[in-house]
């Protein structure tokens, strides 16, 4: 039986609360993973209906990259038509192409239907051609046409992450017709917050947002209400760029337009935090040369994607090794050189990797360009100097107490402070130099950095005692 509100509209008797499923430190209950597995294998559609489908889209993704291979596909299986689709967004691209490519294409799209279309289109982007088109040919013409021109934008663009379901309504119309058509129409979006204006050729005029809407009495026109849209996104403009937009203007919403100024969608906090998510767990990864790398990847996959740039490194130590080479002679006449030398370029190593982290993170928020990379250049180059000094001290006692050798010491303090001050000044320029002809400062800066810090540490270092010893 319903209840009545205040104001008379009927509403369902509320749900009982769903138990939490996640323990203190945040991982989803064994005892919940153990009712599940053998609700799975017992098929209980019952429990799996009554736990399970009423979770919360990120929780029921947490959950399939919580259960077993072979219980995934089993589970969405017994679920049927009361499987929330969009769980698959919050796994793990493996896991979802995994499952994705065991379902048939008729469920697929039968599911795809009841999805927003950024949500779908995050699914359909990674199938095949083939596959791709044949769910699309089962779906209703004016969906498969917004889907379809999702994704003939870019990968990792506002047009792929943008929703196409959108409110618009002309310029002449009042806030009463406004209102009226969003009661009356059924093919809106679930949720939004702004009402935008568009030309009879979709040209984005402005937009109005719904407190403005709520304010404003019945005759009033909407062309009086509106204000222009500030930072309308092209469709064609990089992921990355249109969320520092949303964090630079504290955006809710934005428009998302064509080439020709017309409305084609809108882009969501929602999507754009996972943006913001995404690309700094991609710049992470790249700083530590292990690419896109996902922990639901084989052994292989793994591998494969490590390799490269292990082989990189391979090929600067040996560059690094033939500086040692050169100083051959005087390491075995002075063996406390090789003891001592790791220390100088492991410490350099680090301290350029410092530099290089916080450069090339600002490089991805657009905090560092050519207006202030001067005055940024000149304070590392005064850490690097600050840092040598402390440390070149430090080790220098260290080691002319430890050999008795207070020249080991001066030169080991005059080294580590040469090398301290490469790898501020090599942190932040390659990344820099990078960056300006193109390339991906995440991706390259580091084998660069430490090559850098190796072969200075080393030649400071070695040269320093050969010309001191020898």
């Amino acid at each position: 039986m319903s209840e009545i509100d205040d104001d008379g509209l009927g509403r369902g008797a509320p749900e009982e609360p769903q138990a939490d499923i996640y323990d203190e430190e945040g991982s989803i209950r064994h005892d919940f993973l153990t009712m599940v597995g053998a609700a799975i294998a017992d098929r209980d559609v019952i429990f799996l209906r009554q736990n399970v489908a009423k979770l919360h889209e990120s929780e029921l993704g947490h959950l399939i990259e919580a259960i077993q291979p072979d219980q995934r596909l089993a589970m969405i299986r017994l679920l049927g038509a009361d499987f929330d689709m969009t769980a698959l967004t919050e796994v793990d691209e493996a896991i979802r192409m995994q499952i994705v490519d065991q379902m048939p294409n008729a469920q697929i799209a039968a599911a795809i239907g009841d999805l927003d279309s950024d949500d779908a289109v995050y699914i359909l982007e990674d199938l095949e051609d083939e596959d791709r088109e044949e769910i699309l040919a089962q779906l209703p013409f004016t969906e498969r046409v917004r889907l379809r021109r999702a994704l003939d934008y870019p990968e990792s663009s506002a047009g792929r992450r943008m929703q196409t379901e959108f409110v618009a309504v002309p310029p002449f119309w009042t806030v009463g017709q406004t209102i009226d058509y969003m009661r009356d129409e059924e093919d809106l979006p679930e949720t939004f917050t702004q009402i935008f204006v568009i030309d009879p050729t979709f040209k984005l005029l402005g937009v109005v947002n719904l407190d403005r809407i709520l304010r404003t009495k019945r005759q009033v026109k909407i062309e009086t209400i509106m204000h222009e849209t500030n930072h309308p996104i092209p469709a064609k403009m990089d992921q990355e760029e249109a969320a520092q937009l949303f964090e630079q203007y504290d955006l809710l919403s934005a428009a998302v337009v064509d080439e020709n100024e017309r409305l084609v969608g809108v882009l969501t906090i929602d999507d754009v935090v996972d943006v913001i998510q995404e690309e700094a767990e991609e710049d992470l990864l790249r700083l530590g040369g292990v690419g896109d790398e996902e922990l639901s990847d084989s052994i292989a996959e793994t591998s494969r994607s490590r390799v490269p740039w292990l082989a990189v490194n391979l090929l600067t130590a040996f560059l690094a090794a033939s500086v040692i080479s050169l100083f051959e002679a005087t390491i075995q006449e002075i063996v406390a050189l090789a003891v001592l030398m790791p220390i100088v370029a492991g410490m350099g190593g680090n301290a350029g990797s410092q530099t290089m982290t916080v450069t090339v993170r600002a490089l991805a928020t657009r905090n560092l360009d050519i207006h202030n990379a001067y005055r940024v250049v000149r304070r590392e180059a005064g850490v690097g100097l600050l840092n040598g000094v402390v440390f070149g001290i430090m080790i220098g006692v260290i080691a002319g107490l430890w050999f008795q050798d207070v020249n080991i010491g001066g030169i080991i303090a005059t080294a580590m402070l040469i090398n301290m001050m490469a790898a501020a000044i090599a942190g932040i320029l390659i990344p820099l130099a990078l960056d300006r002809f193109g390339a991906d400062p995440a991706v390259a800066s580091s084998v660069f950095v430490t090559t850098v810090t190796d072969i200075i540490g080393f030649f400071a270092f070695l040269g320093l005692a050969t010309w001191w010893f020898m």
